[in-house]
């Protein structure tokens, strides 16, 4: 399937990772690597550099912001639990929930979009803290909804509330983990999306039909909103990193020969900077041979081939004396960039345009309609379940309809297993088979499995609906759906990072607007469309996700090129989004 790979050639997601041989490439042994994988970026020695963090801190931190996910999935997914008791106090009908899932996703994916300069400019915290204090705002008016215009306005906080899931989580992530395991890191990410948008639900049935009633599904999740935004305050490190400025580990000192570095560049640490910012101090030792390989470097995700200057160079290739951060340095709410100017508004209006650019993308566009395609089909077997399944031939009470999210849960966790460690697994075993050479695109071969069992889950699930059959086949297409949910995202996902590896933020917040506005107009068509002929509508969506999941084909076949051929296009992309606050 790949094209045969020039060894000059330099293509975004296409990296030589072993010899031809599949053994380690000669001067690994200077490099550091976990066992015989070299890692990728390599840790420079910033004692603030979160890469250096002990296995308890990365782990306690990546719970964090995986609770985030998980937590502003279930309250963006626990309206409609509430609609029974809604309608018999007030009248409203279940169309408005609908309508209020629209909002939802506007604020989702336009907030994430709109609020993705700040990641860069003022650090990665900023945005959870908000993001909780928008789920505390939207939940607790959900629990005090009047009128329909509460039931649909609600939801656009709650929609904010979850945006911060949908890219700055990744890319927090990725702060800490090396690049071979993405498959797993953002599989986790995608476990945790599933078990927020099944258990949600299910929780939110069980509280509805309890004593407290539906009124508290919002207080909950705005006394958890609250409970986490203090969690994360005082728990939660800022991970943002200017890998760039500091060499990565002690032979690679070697390259700085006395030409590049002569003696009387030497800056010091202790130049009048605060004692907080990343200072590097310039050494002056013999060169040796740099580990460039196809794709880039291994010592960073960056072209640095293509972006070479005499300032960067001179910041890239020195050591960091700084000094450690401090516990209260490394969570305070804002770290600034470190060339932003006033408080920035300049800055973010320029980044928020340049952000723009990443629609350009193939691979953009690609992830976008994989995810775009679970959130709206996701809307349409909720809302079967809860509009339809109370009913005859049925008759399920509000414990029995949440229950239904159980096996989609079950296909989801087999299904994030699969596309994200089990990718991992795959991608290492078919680069050794391409003689060392990774190519982003092994990854979408196991969306083969994805594109068989979704759709024939949706097929069952809508068939089974729309002719009354009875538990457990419409359970099966349930499980069926939940494991396309858990691997479809999450391999399209990290086929965007492992192909733009530098462009992670910008490449999310361009899914996440993709995703949500097509959740968001099939959002407002759903009621329509299913009383129409609930089999029918079923049976469209199934042909639909077999052309959306079937793209993957195209992808694996021309996706080299599609990085080839936007290769410029991404170099560019990063030196004006380096290049904006300067």
């Amino acid at each position: 399937m790949a094209t045969p790979v020039s060894y000059d050639e330099v293509i975004p997601g296409t990296r030589r990772l072993f010899d031809e041989h599949g053994q380690n490439l000669p001067g690994d042994e200077r490099l550091l690597k976990h066992g015989d994988i070299v890692l990728v970026p390599q840790p420079t020695e910033s004692p603030n550099d979160p890469l250096n963090w002990k296995p308890w801190r990365k782990i306690w931190h990546s719970f964090l912001v995986l609770f985030v996910v998980g937590m502003t999935a279930a309250t963006s997914n626990v309206a409609g639990s509430g609609a029974d008791g809604v309608n018999e106090e007030y009248g409203i009908s279940y169309d408005v929930f609908n309508t209020g899932a629209g909002v939802l996703f506007i604020g989702i994916g336009y907030w994430c979009l709109l609020s993705s300069p700040a990641v860069h400019l003022y650090g990665r915290r900023i945005l959870y803290l908000i993001g909780m204090i928008w789920g505390v705002i939207g939940n607790t008016w959900y629990g005090s909804i009047r009128n329909t215009g509460d039931t649909v306005w609600s939801q656009l906080f709650v929609g904010a509330s979850e945006s911060v899931g949908e890219a700055a989580v990744q890319l927090s992530l990725l702060d800490i983990w090396f690049e071979h395991q993405n498959g797993s890191t953002l599989g986790l990410y995608t476990l945790a999306t599933a078990i927020g948008t099944y258990v949600g639900p299910l929780v939110g049935n069980q509280i509805s039909a309890s004593t407290l009633g539906w009124r508290w599904i919002g207080y909950w999740g705005a006394i958890i909103s609250a409970g986490t935004f203090v969690v994360l305050f005082f728990g939660l490190e800022e991970t943002e990193f200017q890998r760039d400025r500091f060499i990565t580990n002690i032979d690679d000192r070697r390259r700085l020969s006395g030409d590049l570095m002569p003696e009387k560049t030497l800056q010091h640490a202790s130049d009048g900077k605060s004692a907080d910012t990343e200072q590097p101090t310039m050494v002056n030792d013999e060169s040796v041979r740099g580990s460039n390989e196809i794709g880039g470097t291994k010592n960073g995700r960056r072209f640095h081939e293509d972006r070479h200057s005499s300032e960067i160079d001179r910041n890239r290739h020195s050591v960091s004396f700084s000094r450690k951060k401090t516990y209260w340095q490394r969570i305070q709410v804002i770290t600034k960039a470190h060339n932003l100017r006033d408080f920035g508004a300049k800055q973010f209006v320029n980044r928020l345009w340049h952000t723009m650019r990443v629609f350009s993308f193939p691979a953009v566009w690609f992830a976008g309609l994989q995810w775009g395609l679970q959130n709206v089909c996701l809307t349409f077997y909720l809302t079967v379940e809860e509009d339809y399944w109370y009913g005859p031939p049925w008759n399920y009470t509000n414990t029995e309809v949440g229950n239904m999210n159980i096996p989609c849960l079950i296909g989801s966790i087999i299904g994030a297993l699969y596309g994200g460690y089990g990718s991992d697994k795959f991608l290492i075993w078919m680069t050794k088979r391409n003689k060392g050479i990774m190519e982003a695109e092994y990854r979408l071969y196991l969306m083969f499995l994805c594109f068989l069992i979704f759709p024939t889950g949706m097929l069952i699930f809508g068939i089974g609906s729309g002719e009354g059959w009875s538990w457990p086949v419409p359970y099966l297409g349930l499980g069926f759906i939940g494991f396309g949910y858990g691997c479809a995202g999450d391999l399209s996902i990290t086929y965007l990072a492992d192909s733009y590896p530098d462009m992670i933020l910008e490449g999310m917040v361009g899914v996440a607007t993709i995703n949500n506005t097509l959740a968001m107009i099939f959002t407002f068509v759903a009621s329509y469309w299913l009383n129409s002929s609930l089999r029918n509508c079923f049976i469209e969506l199934s042909v639909i996700s077999f052309l959306v999941m079937g793209s993957s084909l195209p992808m694996i076949l021309y996706g080299k090129r599609a990085r080839r051929w936007t290769r410029n296009r991404y170099v560019k992309f990063l030196e004006l989004r380096d290049g904006l606050s300067k």
